[in-house]
């Protein structure tokens, strides 16, 4: 085995191990084989472990059984500390590979850009179901956005999920384990903070949805959502409320999770100082009908107004 690999494919796992050789499947099929296999393991049974046995002689793979289960993301943090390859891969388990030179297009990328530390390409979500595919590329509008401003992606996370990057094994950055919806956001903006990010626009992963992701199991719960998105408001300070589209995706996220008193909040499990501007938006929507708000065009008129009326307290 290669002690200094150029990537480290990391993986933490987690029982699904249907959803797991799939991945596997999909590593073994890749044109670029400088790269080891990091399989850190939540599971309780052994059958990670199994089928991580299976694939040992087909590529270089390592498989550590987690003591005790670290969960989302402290796992990902931990299949990062096993890494010994230059670059760091990290796919989740129920994502796969598109094609056989994924990681051959990853490699390329990086040769053609050697100083740079951050790399997310296109990919498409498979919807488990429905079998339905969506294709999700990144225009150069956004992506500019984003490099001036990486804040914008509280509003929109277009870069997409970890299993779309790759960024350098240097230990800088983790991903914070306090927090588990905007675990991917707050890491990429910590990250956008100091270093710039390259994008290549070929689907290079499969990114699986479906019902059992942390994702979805935590969509539009106001005991998730309220306090990690404070969370992590509080960390790049209320300050970023003066760029529109995230005073829009707190405008949407008080919304969504039909907050129309601000006790609402404490309630909800968040202990802190509310911003006034987020105060005055909570105030705004108790006194329009929600059926008015539900309707995109009308709800994007009153935040403007609120926006504007609140530009004075956005310090």
């Amino acid at each position: 085995m290669n002690n200094n690999p150029f990537f480290s494919v990391c993986i933490p796992a987690y029982k699904r191990i249907h959803f797991l050789k799939r991945l596997m499947d999909s590593i073994a099929e890749q044109t670029f084989t400088d790269f080891e296999v990091i399989v850190t393991d939540d599971s309780p049974s052994g059958e990670v472990a199994e089928l991580c046995k299976s694939y040992t002689q087909i590529f270089p793979l390592r498989y550590i059984r987690n003591q005790a289960a670290l969960g989302t993301p402290e796992n990902w943090n931990e299949a990062i500390r096993q890494a010994k390859g230059k670059w760091i891969k990290l796919m989740h388990d129920d994502d796969w590979f598109a094609s056989e030179n994924s990681l051959a297009e990853f490699a390329d990328a990086i040769e053609e850009h050697p100083n740079e530390r951050f790399f997310f390409s296109a990919y498409t979500n498979v919807f488990e179901v429905s079998a339905k595919r969506q294709e999700v590329f990144v225009s150069i509008l956004a992506r500019g956005r984003m490099q001036r401003n990486p804040y914008i992606l509280f509003a929109q996370n277009i870069i997409g999920p970890p299993s779309v990057t790759v960024h350098r094994n240097d230990h800088e950055f983790w991903y914070d384990k306090a927090i588990k919806w905007v675990v991917d956001i707050d890491f990429y903006i910590r990250y956008l903070e100091k270093y710039s990010a390259i994008y290549i626009p070929d689907v290079l992963v499969n990114v699986g949805m479906h019902a059992e992701q942390v994702t979805v199991s935590s969509f539009r719960q106001a005991e998730v959502e309220i306090p990690e998105n404070f969370y992590l408001l509080n960390r790049i300070g209320s300050s970023s409320l003066k760029n529109i589209m995230v005073y829009d995706a707190w405008w949407r996220l008080m919304r969504n999770l039909h907050i129309r008193d601000a006790q609402q909040i404490p309630s909800a499990g968040y202990k802190g100082i509310i911003p006034k501007s987020i105060l005055s938006m909570i105030k705004w929507q108790r006194n329009v009908p929600s059926p008015v708000l539900r309707v995109g065009i009308f709800s994007k008129f009153f935040m403007l107004l609120n926006y504007i009326r609140n530009l004075s307290r956005l310090d």
